[in-house]
């Protein structure tokens, strides 16, 4: 059974955001297709949370070929929507003190519940639940269409720095 939402994420203006993708571009490093997040709502420095959107479109580079004719959210691009917010939260308020990028470092528990499809704005709530200053950062995160959890799970991020 799907877990209450982290924050109450029908209160806010998603027309009109935060940050938006303009905003987001001068944190986050995705660009064309890989660019999954469209815009930021609110922001909780406190409990180190957040709630963002992707405005899913008729134009997603997955659409051909996911599933042709009835065409799906692959539950990689909504586990990737999730670690762009918290990636964009991480570097925006700089938790990790290390690092030019928040990069993937695995996933638990997650759970995908509903489909996604083009039209759709999908709501990601996220939370900070640990830091390791200079070497991670733990979320939890829910992906929202319509008030129906599609999706949900814990993240681990880590710095990527530019230089090998």
């Amino acid at each position: 059974m799907p877990a209450e939402p982290l924050y109450d994420y029908k209160r806010f203006n998603y027309e009109k955001p935060m940050f938006t993708i303009d905003d987001i571009r001068k944190v986050n490093p995705q660009r064309h297709e890989m660019e999954q997040l469209s815009g930021v709502v609110y922001v909780d420095t406190e409990k180190h949370g957040l709630i963002g959107f992707k405005d899913v479109t008729d134009d997603e580079f997955w659409i051909q070929g996911h599933m042709p004719g009835f065409p799906l959210m692959p539950g990689v691009m909504l586990c990737e929507a999730a670690a762009q917010l918290a990636g964009f939260y991480a570097r925006k308020y700089d938790i990790l003190k290390a690092g030019d990028y928040l990069g993937f470092g695995g996933m638990n528990d997650v759970r995908f519940r509903y489909p996604v499809y083009p039209g759709s704005r999908l709501i990601i709530c996220a939370r900070t639940t640990k830091v390791r200053e200079g070497r991670m950062a733990q979320f939890e995160f829910q992906g929202f269409v319509n008030d129906v959890q599609v999706f949900n799970g814990e993240m681990i991020g880590v710095p990527i720095s530019r230089e090998r």
